[in-house]
């Protein structure tokens, strides 16, 4: 299922329902991928406050992948003061 992210929060909430599907706790994704719990914590709340290199190894982790794609215009200017 594809989700469309906008927002640091939509980002978080998608990484946390993704974790959850998954069955896993932090501390255990934490483990498989050598990061700190709080760090995964981090980027299931505020994400834009984390690293890339982190958040693509959550990614990793939680078997997703970062697509991007081009906004139209009027996408540009309305979203851009949200990120």
């Amino acid at each position: 299922m594809d989700h469309f992210v906008c927002t640091p929060q939509q980002l978080a909430h998608t990484l946390r329902s993704r974790r959850k599907t998954l069955n896993l706790t932090q501390k255990e994704v934490a483990g498989l991928v050598g990061l700190l719990p709080k760090t995964i914590s981090a980027l299931e709340t505020e994400p834009d406050r984390c690293s890339v290199k982190s958040l693509r190894i959550l990614l990793a982790a939680l078997r997703l992948e970062l697509v991007l794609s081009p906004k139209s215009d009027g996408e540009a200017t309305k979203r851009s003061a949200e990120w």
